[in-house]
């Protein structure tokens, strides 16, 4: 197993008989899954999700898979394919259909449901094909074949693309829980018969390669729910997913066993959970489920709210109940049961809402402190069950950060894959298979696209740092005005600062400084833009000796 290629050329042209993979995100990252296999011509797509921006990507909604690689070929798509509705897998679909509104989305029932409603929010009309476990279909010359497997939402699948240059299967997300909920449980038989049949690519879900052992299967929450919500005494918030159903069917379990009414709190969760009792994945104890509106009629140890919010995120539910700006207030003796994992980049996000929803008195219960969440990602016992069951010639790890992908990796090659028949990829980087082999032959640009507002893609990285500046160091304005035919400075300079601790005494010092350079730069025959410069240099030079800062500068000499 070779490390993290760097430094590709591009691709060679695709050979006849070959088939070649690309993904378009999903790999050094958790989130905004896609891939792409190419044959003779024609694409096939496997998932289109969105990840979530940390903290040094201020302003932005979420971040899209780079389309630029099939842009100019989006009429060779064959179809969509989907494996689950969660949104790194989902969530852009709607940008993707924007681009071409008829790609065919196949998937499964709930999958397509929760694809339907936030199609209705872009206002797109899609072309949809729903399919089953067991079911096989042929897209071009991709023939798929949709097989059952447990995660942490209902109606996941993997699916294995056959073609003649050979067989790849694409877990999507997967455990191996023997005792799910809604009782359907990943089909190793028909990971078996794929093994004899020849797998010659698994692609294989990354998240937990680095956690020993199995997954402790998901009923094992319930109990621990009971017993905390047994000990509450007032109003409970629980906050999950919004696509996690089998978690908010054991809230409204231990709700209705404990007497108590649940209100949803979220657009996306309302939304969600709406979609998932109509299509019977959900079931509604009683008449447990309430309105939003309905909770002030009841004591507080009759309540639960079910919010979005467990990963910290700025605008969802709990973050703003935690800031004290969400019309449901947190108040002492509450209980917030944070149930979830968290994922990788949220950690300061998830503890500043722990530590902000203490501070009003609540009492937290998380994942560090109870077994109020299992993950939906096999772990290593699980990945080398799988690998000795399908024996697989080829292996790409996907869905992970580098760290997952490189265990994951290690893990094919302990049950005997040979470790140059690992590829070990990022973003961007081509896979070839041929006559039963994969090698990595180039890589392509794929960036990160911005969902900012309304803009999709022109948010530049340039301009993010511009952000992180104003944020972490502020910034300082100049105005002069100048008469450069007469050499002389009109008006100014005036001097405005933001976001910089120092009183704006201090700067009474620098307004010297910059009638100097301007003027010198006046004598000296500049044009505006020279002087601004020399202003900026001035500028630049105090806030560094002085302040000890580096913040944006913003010079404006206007001539007059």
């Amino acid at each position: 197993m070779s490390a993290l290629p760097t430094d590709l050329l591009p691709p060679p042209p695709l050979e006849p008989g070959t088939l070649r993979v690309v993904a378009l995100g999903g790999l050094g990252e958790v989130g905004r899954n896609m891939s792409v296999l190419e044959y003779d011509g024609k694409l096939l797509l496997i998932d289109c999700g969105v990840l979530f921006p940390e903290e040094h990507q201020p302003g932005v909604d979420v971040i899209l898979p780079d389309f630029d690689y099939i842009a100019d070929r989006l009429g060779d798509v064959e179809a969509l394919v989907l494996t689950h509705g969660h949104e790194d897998h989902i969530g852009a679909v709607p940008y993707l259909l924007a681009l071409r509104p008829d790609i065919p989305v196949i998937g499964s029932r709930l999958t397509l449901a929760f694809v339907a409603a936030k199609l209705k929010e872009h206002r797109i009309s899609a072309t949809t094909r729903e399919v089953k476990e067991g079911e096989r279909a042929a897209f071009g010359d991709f023939h798929c074949e949709f097989v059952a497997v447990n995660h942490s939402i209902p109606d996941a699948l993997a699916v294995a693309v056959t073609t003649p240059a050979g067989t790849v299967l694409n877990t999507g997300d997967f455990k191996m829980d023997q005792l799910p909920l809604d009782g359907r449980i990943t089909d190793l038989r028909a990971f078996a018969r794929l093994g004899t049949e020849g797998v010659d690519l698994f692609m294989v879900d990354s998240t937990n390669a680095e956690v020993p052992g199995f997954v402790t299967p998901e009923r094992e929450i319930g109990p621990v729910l009971d017993q905390v919500f047994a000990e509450s005494q007032q109003r409970i918030v629980v906050a999950s997913f919004a696509s996690h159903v089998h978690r908010v069917q054991q809230v409204l379990n231990a709700a209705h066993a404990h007497g108590r009414k649940v209100a949803l709190v979220g657009r996306s969760m309302v939304r969600n959970m709406g979609v998932a009792v109509d299509l019977g994945y959900l079931t509604l104890p009683g008449d447990v489920l309430i309105d939003l509106r309905q909770v002030t009629d009841l004591p507080d140890d009759q309540v639960v709210l079910m919010c979005t919010g467990s990963q910290g995120e700025p605008m969802a539910a709990l973050s703003r109940m935690a800031n004290g700006n969400h019309k449901v207030s947190i108040e002492p003796g509450d209980t917030v049961i944070l149930a979830s994992s968290l994922i990788p980049g949220n950690e300061n996000a998830v503890y500043r809402v722990i530590n902000g929803l203490m501070r009003l008195g609540a009492r937290v219960v998380h994942s560090g402190n109870a077994k109020v969440h299992v993950s939906g990602h096999s772990a290593a016992g699980e990945l080398l069950y799988c690998y000795n069951i399908l024996r697989p010639k080829n292996v790409m790890p996907i869905h992970g950060e580098t760290r997952h992908l490189i265990a994951n990796g290690a893990l094919a090659v302990k049950t005997g894959v040979p470790p140059e028949r690992v590829m070990i990829a990022e973003d961007g980087v081509v896979v070839d298979l041929r006559d039963g082999k994969a090698n990595i032959v180039g890589a392509v640009p794929c960036g990160f696209v911005y969902v900012d507002g309304s803009s999709v893609g022109k948010l530049t990285d340039d301009e993010l740092q511009d952000r992180r500046v104003l944020g972490e160091e502020g910034f300082i304005s100049v105005f002069v005005a100048a008469d450069f035919a007469a050499k002389t400075i009109v008006a100014g300079p005036t001097i405005r600062a933001r976001g910089v601790a120092e009183d704006d005494a201090v700067l009474d010092s620098l307004v010297e400084q910059v009638r100097q350079s301007v003027e010198t730069s006046l004598a000296e025959g500049a044009n505006p833009h020279q002087a601004q410069q020399a202003v900026r240099r001035v500028v630049g030079r105090f806030a560094s000796n002085r302040l000890r800062r580096r913040p944006m500068i913003v010079p404006v000499v206007l001539g007059v």
